[in-house]
This record gives structure tokens, C-alpha cells and sequence, in this order.
């Protein structure tokens, strides 16, 4: 059938494919208009930053200069970061009314980008004074804490932390809305709330005194006594409901930095007991063992520590690649170095003075002499620098006043694992077992076929190379001299004699409380003082109980 109205079905199909097509035309239509505005929108050029406060920062006076650092901060454009570096590090110059950033004799015009195709002639440098340089620093701090890497983030954070002016808050406020990163967020928080406290908003200065309370920082402090200072007699902050939350803050600050100044005093006690029990191990074995006063004792540390210096020279001659494990390949040679100078004094001098105590102690500080006087034929009496490996440089904060360094930390370990090794020696060997039986009673381990003057030799090679042990750590906290060993054989000895001759147990537990007595003082009274009393305290201590803290036990005791 055919009418008016009638269309083939072939007909409608064609229809049909025509609409589609036509909507499939519209469509790539509009997705080729967007695609023509992103191309656009790329391809524009960035937005100018604020060329007027570039302007201000090179001709301007100093506060005008201020100004315009803070507005170029607040305007957060990497750009602004060039200018403001280029100005601190002296590379800012000026050629006319244009604005030069000159490095290695190339000019770059700081607004526009263009590179100059030589410097020009009337260029003058931009000298920054120390209150602009100060400016500089908390701008350029405050720009890099958008930085897409965490440390520079952090470093910028730590920078800031010590005071930030006022007009870089919205810059610190959009970088912590931004943060992801813990650390980073707390430290910038409290950034902020340091900045807000100067605020006219009476309820954000509440707000921002009472975040300060979390924070354990001197400048913390410092932010909250500054709302609490008097002037002629005369509150500076008027308010009294905010001095009164003000001091608050302030003795919540003052608990946790309490707690701060108490985690580093147990430290250095930690530390300063690690170093003693590795100065006075060797002698505790030797003295203990034989009875002999090795006053040569201080200059095996000497040794160890320039065995120690002998190995990384030749680690930066031949292995500078390899430089941060130098002093773990250095602590073999420092042993045994140590220990064979030890044996060959103990065969040679030592071994024809036994039961004769103060011609030994003659014999070894004459040793001593000679063995300071060739180290300072060979490598000179001047102080001889060894470098710290990289793993071994900086410290881990726990607190914000509470910074323990590495080469501490590294040295407490080493202490450590020195004391379970001789430990373990000393229990569980046969050369252990021997050195056990002639300390208690020689005459009896002879009798039952122990070669006491072997292990004589080799106890004595032992404490010697401890003492090469010691060295080597002390290399890394203090200078390397021929005098370095007269620094720590009174106090070697004071160990051992405190805590027992002979005992492995009463000389830890000595040098640790020595290192804790003598910091502790060192706070309340200083380092002289300090010495004194414990010297006076070892003293009325030895007089009172000859044995130390640890009797002998044997049956030689008895006799």
C-alpha cells in the first residue's frame, strides 16, 4: 500500500543512519572545539608574577624591599623563588631598569625569561644588608615548602619553625592544607599558630595560643614569654583571659622540654659510660689478671685510633668509592695492631717485672714515652683529621630540643657488641676458662698443667687490643694526637679500681655510673668541679671498701 504518510522501510532505515551520522558529526565537532581550547590554554603563557614587587625588591628602600619579598612569597610563583635566591646568593643584578639574574656569565631577564647574549656592561650587583639576608631566608623557606621533594619540604619546615613573618601565613596555610606528610604537618601547624598569635582576631589568637601548648620548642617558648613580658611595669598584652592561657602554654611547653633536657642528659651519661667502659675494658683485664699497672695503656688507644687514620688514607688513595666503609674494614687492623704492640711488650719488658708493681708502672710510663714519640716521628705532633663516613654524619631528633648523633648512637653499639664478645670469650672458651682459673689462683692452674705464661701473653694481646677497639671509636668524636691515650688512663683506671679488679661486670656497671655522676654534675656545677667530686667520691669510696663494688672471688683471696 502507498499513501501520503507511507515510507518504506528501506527508506526509514537510510533516515535513521543520516540523524546518527549527524549527531556523530556534532559530537566530534565539540570534542574538537575542547580539544582546540586545551591546546589553547596550554599553549598560553604562564601569568606574569608581580613585576612591580620585583621592581620594589631591586630599587626600593628597605622597607619596601620587605614588602616586596613578602608579596612575592604570598604570590607563591616559582619564578619568585629565582629572584629571591639569586638576590641571597648575590647572582641579582641591575642593568638600567632591567633585572638581571647573572650565573656563570649568563643573563637572564628575571620578568621576562630572555636570555641576554652577554652581560651587560653598567650591570651593578644588588647587595642585600643582614636584615634583608634574614627576610631572604624565611622567604625562600617559605617557597620551598610547596616543593614536590619531602626533605626540602622538611628543611624549609625546621627553617620557618624558628620565626616567620606574618605575610607568608597564607603561603604556610595553603602548603599545610596540601601536606600529607605527619611530621611536616605538625611542625607547619605550629607555623601557623605561630603566626596567628599576632593576629588582631582575639579568638584566633586564643586559638592559636592554645595549639601552642602540643609544641616542645625553645621558640615556642620564647612566642608565649613574649605574650607574658612586662614593660615599665606594665603588661605589653593587655587581655588578661589570654596571658592566663598564655601561661598555661607556657608551663605545658616548659614539662615537655623538662622531659627533652632529661632524655639528653641520659644520653650523654650513656654515651660518656660507653666510652669509659671501652677505655678501661682492656685494662680491667690486664690489671686484673696480672696485677700490672700498664700506664702504656692510653697510648695503645693512641694506636688504634692512628691505625684507624693509617686505613682510611689508603681507602682514599685507592678505594675513594668505597670511603663510607673504612672504618668497618678499619676495625680489624686496629685489634690487632694493638694487640701485637701488647704482646711484644709483655714478652720483651713486662713479663721480667711481675710481683715487682712499681718498677712495672716506671717500665710502662717509659713505654709510654717512647710510643708517643715515634708516632710523632711519623706522622708529626700536629692533631691528624679523621672523617666520619657519611652514615655516621647528622643525628635522629626525638624531641624538639633533643637532637642524639649518629656517631654516638654507632658508638653505644659498638660498646655493646665489645661486651658481649668478651663476654663470650671470657664463658664460653678454653681460653676464657684459662684466663678464669690464673686470675683466681695461679698457683693452682699451673699445678693442673694451664700454661700461665701463654695465657699471660694472650690476655695481655687481648686488653691491648681492646684498647686498639677504643681507639678507633674515639677517632670518630674527638681530635687523633699523640697525646689523645693521656686523656683517658686516670679515668681508665677509676673504673677498674671502682668497680672491682678483675671484674667484667663491676667495670660496666662503674663506667656507666661515672658517665651518668659526671654529666649530672656537669649540669649543676661544670666540668672541673665535676671531676673533682667524683675523684673525691672514688676516693673516700676506695677507703671505705678496697675491694670496689665487685669483691675477687678465688682462693686466692683467701690466702
Amino acid at each position: 500500500m502507498k499513501g501520503p504518510g507511507f515510507i518504506r522501510p528501506r527508506e526509514a532505515e537510510g533516515a535513521v543512519q543520516a540523524a546518527l551520522s549527524s549527531r556523530q558529526k556534532v559530537k566530534m565537532r565539540i570534542v574538537s572545539i575542547l580539544l582546540l581550547l586545551m591546546i589553547a590554554l596550554l599553549a598560553r603563557p604562564a601569568a606574569a608574577f608581580d613585576a612591580n614587587a620585583v621592581s620594589a625588591l631591586v630599587f626600593g628602600d628597605g622597607e619596601e624591599q620587605v614588602a616586596a619579598i613578602a608579596a612575592l612569597v604570598a604570590d607563591g610563583d616559582a619564578r619568585a623563588a629565582k629572584v629571591l635566591e639569586a638576590l641571597a646568593q648575590g647572582e641579582l643584578k641591575s642593568s638600567g631598569k632591567r633585572i638581571l639574574i647573572v650565573r656563570g656569565g649568563t643573563a637572564t631577564d628575571a620578568l621576562s625569561g630572555e636570555v641576554l647574549p652577554a652581560v651587560p656592561a653598567d650591570s651593578e650587583e644588588i647587595i642585600a644588608n643582614n636584615r634583608l639576608r634574614r627576610e631572604l631566608a624565611g622567604g625562600i623557606a617559605a617557597l620551598k615548602l610547596v616543593s614536590p621533594d619531602r626533605n626540602t619540604r622538611l628543611a624549609a619546615a625546621k627553617e620557618l619553625s624558628g620565626g616567620a613573618d606574618a605575610a607568608m601565613l597564607p603561603l604556610v596555610t595553603k602548603a599545610l592544607d596540601r601536606e600529607g606528610d605527619p611530621a611536616i604537618k605538625a611542625m607547619l601547624e605550629m607555623i601557623v599558630a605561630a603566626m596567628e598569635i599576632k593576629s588582631s582576631d582575639r579568638e584566633l589568637r586564643f586559638a592559636a595560643i592554645r595549639r601552642l601548648a602540643s609544641s616542645g620548642s625553645r621558640e615556642t617558648k620564647t612566642l608565649l614569654l613574649g605574650v607574658l613580658e612586662k614593660k615599665d611595669g606594665a603588661w605589653v598584652e593587655t587581655d588578661a583571659d589570654l596571658r592566663a592561657e598564655a601561661e598555661k602554654s607556657l608551663r605545658a611547653v616548659e614539662g615537655k622540654l623538662v622531659w627533652g633536657e632529661r632524655v639528653g642528659l641520659a644520653f650523654a651519661g650513656i654515651s660518656l659510660g660507653s666510652i669509659l667502659l671501652l677505655a678501661a675494658l682492656g685494662l680491667a683485664i690486664t690489671y686484673g689478671l696480672m696485677g700490672v699497672i700498664n700506664m702504656a695503656h692510653g697510648e695503645l688507644i693512641m694506636i688504634g685510633a692512628y691505625t684507624t687514620y693509617f686505613v682510611q688514607n689508603l681507602f682514599k688513595l685507592h678505594a675513594p668509592g668505597a670511603f663510607d666503609w673504612y672504618l668497618l674494614c678499619a676495625v680489624p687492623p686496629a685489634f690487632i695492631v694493638a694487640a701485637c704492640v701488647g704482646m711484644l711488650l709483655e714478652r720483651g719488658v713486662i713479663r721480667f717485672l711481675y710481683g715487682r708493681p712499681l718498677e712495672t708502672l716506671l717500665a710502662t710510663w717509659g713505654i709510654s714515652l717512647v710510643l708517643i714519640q715515634a708516632v710523632r716521628t711519623v706522622f708529626g705532633a700536629q692533631n691528624v683529621q679523621v672523617e666520619n663516613p657519611a652514615w655516621m654524619s647528622g643525628g635522629v631528633e626525638i624531641l624538639s630540643n633533643v637532637v642524639l648523633p649518629y656517631s654516638r648512637i654507632v658508638i653505644v653499639a659498638f660498646v655493646a657488641v665489645v661486651l658481649v664478645c668478651m663476654w663470650l670469650l671470657l664463658t664460653h672458651t678454653r681460653l676464657g676458662l684459662f684466663v678464669r682459673g690464673v686470675t683466681q689462683n695461679r698457683a693452682m692452674a699451673s699445678c693442673v698443667g694451664v700454661p700461665t705464661g701463654r695465657v699471660d701473653t694472650m690476655a695481655f694481646g687481648l686488653g691491648c687490643g681492646i684498647a686498639g677497639l677504643a681507639g678507633c671509636a674515639l677517632s670518630q668524636i674527638g681530635n687523633v694526637g699523640p697525646d689523645l691515650g693521656q686523656s683517658y688512663i686516670v679515668d681508665s683506671f677509676m673504673v677498674v679500681v671502682l668497680g672491682g679488679v678483675g671484674q667484667l661486670a663491676g667495670t660496666v656497671y662503674a663506667a656507666l655510673g661515672l658517665g651518668f655522676a659526671n654529666k649530672l654534675l656537669e649540669s649543676w656545677s661544670g666540668a672541673v668541679l665535676a671531676k673533682i667530686v667524683v675523684l673525691a667520691f672514688i676516693i673516700i669510696f676506695i677507703q671505705k671498701r678496697p675491694q670496689g663494688l665487685f669483691a675477687l672471688k678465688g682462693r686466692s683471696v683467701e690466702t
